[in-house]
């Protein structure tokens, strides 16, 4: 299987590098994201590369379980194919047309919910420290808004170069390694499908941006990370936490920007540019840099969460404690930035 999955690992690099340079050719003035206040761009950029992302993992997972079907279960394959389809498809619509946010979130409740009849949802979560929580009938909402959330938040924070893709081959990798130690294949082979297709769409991507990953790719990846560790938890109900702690930066900037806003009665569907990696280009930080950053600190949460589940004596507490106070590192760096560029008279 090793050299099965490696071949697919190559073969989508290349086909997303080769996929998202078409779409740089064959875009058309509907595809263009034309600057504006909100913008952290200076010129008008093609969206929906991401597109050769949704491409090589529907391709790479199809090809590997038509070889290597054994111990995928078809129900998850085809909740995958269902859900991930239309969540692709409205955002690729999006992408064209600047659909109204009522409407993503109906599909995307649709394509959760499918997930959930499909696959199942969390009867049971396992944290460091406070060991296991029984979820029964509550496991229901609390999946359907792990999906819905995490695929908008996945979306909200594709706002500068390289960060959006980063961070997936940062996840990518994560749970290409967790689903090998478990023995999940259809875990391993997603993870390393996302990683390896976002690899090829970072050569495109990466500061300064000749393409973006728009909303096809940003929500499709915040999905699939979604849907990984509902599966997952079929096996270890450890799983999701460790899921979570890859895509640590990306939760705790858009819960805490959420909660900002809120607080403040801003509408919070609105377009803005208060999450703190655009407060950091704001104050003056390359994109390269805080994408850096970000790519930085789920690495760091990534290999915490795997030394968490292999049992490492010690890591609990850090698994808890280290995202927190990185975090509140973050938010102070953010603030003192910040004041640099608007002294406090």
């Amino acid at each position: 299987m090793v050299v099965t999955v490696l071949i697919l690992a190559l073969a989508a690099l290349a086909m997303s590098y080769v996929a998202v340079a078409g779409v740089c050719q064959l875009s058309s003035e509907r595809m263009l994201d034309i600057p504006n206040s909100r913008s952290s761009h200076m010129r008008p950029t093609t969206r929906g590369g991401g597109l050769a992302i949704v491409l090589c993992a529907f391709g790479g997972l199809g090809i590997f379980y038509v070889y290597r079907a054994a111990n995928i279960p078809i129900n998850c394959i085809i909740a995958f194919y269902v859900s991930g389809s239309l969540i692709a498809l409205i955002g690729w619509l999006d992408d064209l047309y600047s659909l109204q946010s009522w409407v993503r979130l109906l599909v995307q409740a649709l394509s959760a919910a499918f997930i959930l009849i499909a696959v199942g949802y969390w009867n049971a979560l396992s944290f460091p420290i406070f060991g296991t929580v029984r979820l029964n009938w509550i496991g229901i909402p609390i999946t359907l808004f792990w999906i819905i959330g995490l695929t908008n938040a996945y979306n909200f924070m594709d706002g500068i170069d390289g960060i959006a893709g980063g961070q997936a081959v940062v996840a990518g990798l994560g749970w290409a390694v967790a689903g090998w130690i478990s023995n999940l294949p259809l875990v391993h082979v997603l993870g390393i499908l996302i990683a390896a297709s976002s690899i090829g769409f970072l050569f495109h991507n990466w500061p300064p941006a000749r393409v973006f990953m728009g909303d096809v790719g940003s929500a499709f990846i915040g999905f699939t990370l979604a849907f990984l560790p509902i599966v997952a938890a079929k096996n270890d109900s450890r799983l999701p936490f460790v899921g979570m702690l890859m895509v640590w930066p990306f939760m705790l900037d858009t819960t805490y920007t959420l909660l900002r806003r809120i607080k403040r009665g801003e509408n919070i569907l609105e377009a803005h540019r208060s999450h703190i990696y655009q407060r950091l280009v704001i104050a003056g930080y390359s994109h390269r840099f805080v994408t850096l950053i970000y790519v930085s600190l789920a690495s760091i949460g990534t290999v915490i969460a795997l030394l968490w589940y292999k049992r490492v004596p010690f890591v609990s507490v850090v698994a808890i404690l280290l995202p927190i106070l990185l975090f509140a590192g973050l938010w102070r760096f953010t603030a003192r930035a910040e004041t640099r560029v608007h002294p406090v008279t």
